[in-house]
């Protein structure tokens, strides 16, 4: 998005350190996955006015609507529970790709 420098090269920074967290780190047994979040109901977002709202949902592709926090904790779960799930970056964003 225009403006969003300083965010993009940040979380650039986080999934390119992905990988290489997740081979430094596997020695240890600890794995390392990234989870790269859309549009969630969340305080920050509710905050909002719901025109705002309801016009962030519907850039959704599928589900047209704003995540619920379930969904991302249903994700964590499945992650902990799938020892081979290690250095990888996972989209949980319905298909959304900001607009600049």
């Amino acid at each position: 998005q225009v403006g969003q420098a300083a965010y993009s090269a940040s979380k650039g920074g986080i999934v390119g350190m992905t990988l290489p967290m997740a081979r430094d780190l596997a020695p240890l047994g600890i794995r390392v996955v990234t989870i790269a979040p859309g549009l969630f109901s969340t305080p920050l977002l509710a905050s909002l006015p719901e025109k705002v709202q309801s016009f962030l949902a519907q850039q959704v592709p599928f589900p047209r609507r704003l995540g619920h926090p379930c969904e991302f904790a249903h994700l964590v779960q499945a992650l902990a529970e799938n020892p081979m799930v290690n250095g990888e970056v996972i989209r949980l964003d319905g298909a959304l790709r900001m607009q600049p």
